[in-house]
């Protein structure tokens, strides 16, 4: 689903907003200097970097084999392999914390996905993720815009986990213990339009693909009405995500 793309274009597209989420999102999901976390689906890496840099230790996956490719030029000592989150190639008990930063929502199977990370995580032990908000994460403001245009286009809101609660309920079918979920919110600056909208166009998860649906008159009429909404710029994106945690 569109994640098979250079690091950089995904860097551009997300990172903007992955980058200081995974500050937020290992806060909340309790990860110190002594965690042994398991980073799944990793991308290119904005959280193990964010976990690395509190002194834990992180061993990644993710099904991308550019984002691999990445994590293991940007991180050569970080244990990297190609995988799902619903195959876990891992031991029982091997970890502290399970982490899926902006991940749930495209498994193919969230439960069983979640199963597995409790099943790697010590007794005790923290299996957490997040999940953009539909209404008010950081895509919104693209979508509400395609729906100026294309009031039925599907957008990502129906996604696993992209309203309060779902999580929970993914959660707690995977038998975890003690579930909280809140919203985490961080503000984004776009200098200009042109920064926020380029990304859009490099065919990056389900936004990237709807614009390289569109033909060139479309697609600068999308824009269009996206710059008419948002303006030239500078501008902030304030990006909400549901968070979870639960106790294995």
């Amino acid at each position: 689903m569109g994640f098979v793309v250079p690091p950089d274009a995904y860097g551009r597209f997300m990172g903007r907003y992955a980058d200081p989420l995974a500050e937020v999102f290992a806060t909340f999901a309790e990860v110190g200097a002594d965690a042994r976390v398991l980073d799944v689906g990793c991308g290119p890496g904005a959280l193990t970097a964010h976990v690395l840099s509190r002194g834990a230790a992180v061993t990644a996956i993710d099904p991308s084999p550019p984002f691999v490719d990445a994590i293991h030029q940007r991180f050569p000592d970080v244990d990297v392999r190609r995988g799902t989150a619903e195959e876990l190639p891992y031991d029982a008990d091997e970890f502290t914390h399970a982490l899926a930063q902006l991940v749930v929502h495209f498994m193919t199977d969230p439960v069983r996905g979640i199963t597995q990370m409790a099943r790697v995580t010590r007794p005790e032990g923290i299996v957490a993720a997040c999940v953009w908000d539909g209404p008010t994460g950081a895509l919104a403001p693209f979508w509400d815009a395609v729906h100026v245009l294309d009031p039925d286009a599907q957008d990502e809101a129906l996604l696993s986990g992209a309203h309060r609660g779902h999580l929970t309920e993914l959660f707690e079918t995977a038998g975890l213990r003690n579930v909280i979920e809140e919203p985490i919110t961080v503000d984004v600056v776009h200098p200009t339009f042109e920064e926020w909208w380029e990304p859009y166009t490099f065919g990056v998860g389900p936004a990237g693909e709807y614009v390289t649906t569109l033909d060139a008159g479309a697609r600068t009429e999308l824009e269009t009405v996206a710059r008419g909404r948002l303006g030239d710029g500078p501008f902030t994106v304030s990006a909400t995500a549901w968070a979870a945690r639960g106790t294995v």
